[in-house]
């Protein structure tokens, strides 16, 4: 069996998982061991079931366990999705054939076929999606559970949509099993690595210049979409954060940074920090395939390089996860992608919209005016 493909990144199996899980009315099973549930489990904070096999259902087949399970579930769910994990795909038992009795979603999406953006596109690929051919809603894209900003992201993009009079149509992946059978022709994003292709994509929300864009193209759509509020958010919001970087240089450098995130997040840091702070961007690592094109991006799978690179650089400020604060040493330190432990998280903080814009930018500069406090005191 092939190696850890990205150890700290979520594998495929977890991505699947994740899209499922965000369903209410689906019973999400991963066909696996102890070890395939509790990872994802302690990720995303939610029910979750398993088969759980061990030594014996491996030699002599899991058809019975697994089946044990799926009726147990169908009896209380509206649907239930199993997740084929390393060991079972091995084996070759046709899952399918196996629960030919119940009506289930079936996503073969071991760890080792790829990383979390992966299995989460190929869940929402094999979910029940019946697409209506109206435009008079807009479905919401780019949230998974596992992402700190999750709850804040879909709020701040609901809220804009409202502000335009746009009606938002299925949120993926945060909605109810029946949204699924009337999803709007529209979408719009908070995150384009998770783009579904459900629906003609108009957009993101990520990003000043982004949800500028995005609802002129909305505007275009819904001729009673109104523009000129989110217009005056866009001018208050830059306003407000050029005053408190201008504030911020009139007393310290601009800042060294090094982010390390997935492409789609990481861009969206580098470019905040690059157009408010003229912050140096010494290192971009993302997790998943390097597509942004605003700052030059590595993909990093090794926690010995991310430790190796910031302690070379020595940034000012390190973005990242947990991983890279435990190797971050003395710099300012912003979490920004899972795992984010050692905190509590209870607010619904956002990373897309203008108010995601207003707080990580308070964030960057709270966490850089602390740095160069401790400096002072040293």
């Amino acid at each position: 069996m092939p190696g850890c493909l990205n150890p700290v990144w979520p594998c495929a199996l977890t991505g699947a998982v994740t899209a499922l899980s965000g369903f209410s009315g689906i019973a999400v099973v991963i066909h696996g061991s102890s070890g395939c549930y509790f990872y994802p489990a302690t990720l995303l904070h939610h029910d979750l079931h398993s088969t759980f096999l061990v030594e014996q259902e491996v030699i002599f087949g899991t058809s019975e366990r697994l089946v044990e399970v799926v009726k147990d579930l169908s009896r209380t769910y509206k649907k239930v999705a199993v997740v084929n994990s390393c060991v079972p795909s091995i084996l070759g038992e046709d899952i399918r054939d196996i629960l030919s009795d119940y009506n289930i979603i079936f996503i073969d999406s071991p760890g080792f076929t790829g990383e979390f953006e992966s299995g989460y596109l190929s869940a929402v690929k094999d979910l029940p999606v019946c697409m209506g051919q109206g435009t008079d809603r807009v479905n919401i894209e780019g949230i998974n559970l596992i992402d700190p900003f999750a709850r804040g992201n879909q709020r701040e993009a609901e809220r804009l949509l409202q502000l335009m009079g746009v009606p938002v149509g299925t949120i993926f992946c945060h909605d109810s099993y029946e949204s699924l059978s009337s999803t709007a022709g529209l979408s719009v994003t908070v995150n384009p690595d998770l783009s579904t292709g459900y629906g003609q994509e108009l957009g993101s929300f990520l990003g000043l210049s982004a949800i500028k864009t995005t609802a002129y193209s909305i505007a275009d759509r819904f001729c009673k979409a109104e523009t000129r509020g989110i217009e005056n958010e866009l001018l208050m919001v830059e306003e407000r954060i050029t005053k408190a970087a201008d504030k911020y240089l009139k007393r310290f450098d601009p800042p060294t940074a090094a982010i390390f995130s997935t492409c789609s997040y990481s861009g969206f840091a580098a470019a905040i920090l690059q157009q408010y702070l003229d912050a140096d961007i010494v290192y971009c690592g993302v997790r998943n395939e390097p597509l942004i094109s605003c700052t030059p991006a590595i993909k990093v799978t090794s926690l010995a390089i991310i430790e190796s690179v910031i302690r070379e650089l020595a940034p000012d400020l390190v973005i990242g996860s947990s991983f890279e604060r435990s190797v971050a040493g003395d710099a300012a330190f912003i979490g920004l992608t899972p795992p984010i432990r050692g905190e509590f998280r209870l607010s619904s903080k956002p990373l897309a919209g203008t108010e995601g814009e207003l707080s990580f930018m308070e964030d960057i500069l709270n966490a850089c005016m602390d740095y160069q406090h401790r400096k002072l005191v040293k």
